[in-house]
């Protein structure tokens, strides 16, 4: 390789990791994307052979970024491929859509690290959900997050648990030893502004010493699991197995809930996803979905369109006449489904909880 070409090459490098580390396109077509996703779709647009030499540029935080990216890109359009290709290089465009998944993006990093590398950052991409370290901790089992943390030092358990969620964290607390516990919450209550550079190193640490490993052992929380498949119930069967299980386990049947991504959860919804939700589905599905629903949801729906539209929407729904339950649930279950795919391009945002600002792909 000429010496003009590998030059070509290093600016090329500097340049995805830059898109990398933030900021959102500008073009219409791929406004949703991260600057990490956008990368993404330009090295899965490379193919192997010439991404391989860009790869090699970057370091291991980039390589680990860009790799969760590509990871849960889902199906890319070829207009945002071209318009991409179009922004950062100028002349190349896409000859169609990609799909970035855990399989491409495995074989694309073999191509150029060692497999037991490749081996250990996929088991990590595959590892909790979460979009970093202290969501994925959040989604561990209180035993077994316990179970590592008692061996830590109380200060950096201290910093752990101040970092997971509030609830999760007196979970793991309470299955603490007591007097390794208490210490732990005498630090937390001392503790001021944690240095960058120290965070850093504990989460290296949790990287490569605990998630790796938890991974390997257990993919998946089982009650993320079984929230999926409690996701695909109708109406009927969600309330008949939630309500047996409450019985039989309170805490499962929360964590489950908790989980859960539902129809009522599209009212946290912003505006601008809520609106490009109704744009994409059809509207006599959505007539029907809102059938069915409470008041507050079909408020929520007709607030994000015009006057006109909403009108419209009210003069179907009042057409349908009497539905069937199982009709609206199935409308219902299309209307979520969509939202997840849309949430999956990075098209729209859909939360659980607004104060958290959690992403759901």
């Amino acid at each position: 390789m000429s010496s003009a070409s590998a030059a070509r090459e290093t600016e090329f490098a500097s340049a995805m990791a830059a898109l990398s580390g933030g900021g959102r396109v500008s073009i219409d077509a791929a406004k949703g994307l991260t600057g990490a996703q956008r990368a993404g779709v330009l090295m899965l647009s490379l193919g192997d052979k010439v991404s391989a030499r860009i790869w090699k540029m970057l370091d291991d935080d980039e390589i680990r970024q860009l790799s969760i990216a590509m990871s849960q890109l889902g199906t890319i359009g070829a207009e945002v491929v071209e318009g991409l290709l179009m922004e950062f290089i100028g002349r190349l465009s896409s000859a169609g859509g990609l799909m970035g998944n855990f399989d491409a993006t495995e074989r694309l990093l073999s191509q150029f690290m060692p497999t037991e590398r490749v081996a250990l950052l996929m088991e990590e991409i595959r590892g909790p959900a979460g979009r970093n370290m202290w969501e994925k901790l959040s989604n561990v089992q209180e035993q077994v997050l316990a179970n590592y943390l008692k061996n830590e030092y109380p200060q950096t358990v201290a910093v752990v648990l101040s970092k997971i969620k509030p609830e999760h964290a007196g979970r793991v607390l309470a299955i603490l030893p007591e007097e390794f516990a208490l210490d732990v919450v005498g630090r937390m209550l001392k503790m001021e502004a944690i240095q960058k550079d120290v965070l850093e190193r504990i989460e290296q640490t949790l990287r490569t010493e605990f998630m790796s490993n938890l991974s390997q052992t257990s993919r998946r929380d089982s009650h993320e699991a079984m929230a999926e498949i409690f996701n695909s119930f109708d109406r009927q069967t969600e309330t008949r197995f939630l309500t047996a299980l409450e019985e039989q386990s309170r805490d499962s049947a929360e964590r489950i809930k908790n989980l859960m991504f539902t129809f009522d959860d599209l009212a946290k919804l912003d505006s601008g996803s809520a609106q490009t939700l109704v744009r994409q589905i059809e509207k006599d599905k959505l007539a029907v979905a809102l059938k069915g629903a409470t008041q507050t949801m079909r408020d929520f729906f007709l607030k994000q369109m015009s006057t006109r539209a909403s009108k419209m929407l009210q003069d179907d729904m009042q057409a349908l006449g009497p539905m069937r339950l199982k009709d609206v649930d199935e409308a219902q279950a299309i209307l979520v489904n969509l939202a997840k795919d849309l949430a999956a391009k990075g098209e729209i945002m859909i939360s659980k909880n607004r104060a958290d600002d959690e992403l759901v792909f």
